[in-house]
């Protein structure tokens, strides 16, 4: 049987390589840090660095980094390139299976969010006890 030919669409931040594994197993559009597809991302490599090559590719960052906005540099970065990001917030971690049921819950209202917000900068935030909301950044 022949695969689907790999159209990244979203990319999977090093924080949830686990995730990304899933994702990628069961999704012909995922990528992440360290995927032969965006070498300009190893592992390892730091916000700054992976944020504008990431928004450049108009790719959507699935994470879960709830400081990314609250670091002015990075902050500065993802509002400069449009970075569009769905975040898995959570007052606690959680673990790989519980990350995978709350993406998968909510994947298709993503969907739509995803497409009435158009271009970036924005954040979809996925919560374990609410509907997914969304807000676009600003520097002020």
């Amino acid at each position: 049987m022949a695969t689907a030919p790999l159209i990244p669409r979203f990319f999977v931040d090093e924080t949830l390589l686990s995730v990304a594994a899933a994702l990628t197993a069961l999704r012909n559009d995922v990528i992440h840090t360290g995927h032969p597809a965006i070498p300009e991302v190893p592992i390892g490599t730091q916000d700054e660095d992976w944020i504008p090559v990431v928004a450049a590719a108009g790719l959507i960052t699935i994470q879960r980094d709830r400081r990314i906005l609250t670091r002015p540099g990075e902050k500065h970065l993802v509002v400069k390139h449009g970075l569009r990001i769905i975040r898995l917030a959570s007052k606690r971690d959680l673990n790989r299976w519980e990350y995978m049921r709350l993406l998968a819950r909510d994947w298709d209202h993503i969907e739509d969010l995803i497409k009435e917000l158009g271009d970036g900068p924005w954040v979809i935030k996925l919560l374990e006890s609410k509907r997914p909301t969304y807000y676009r950044p600003e520097i002020r």
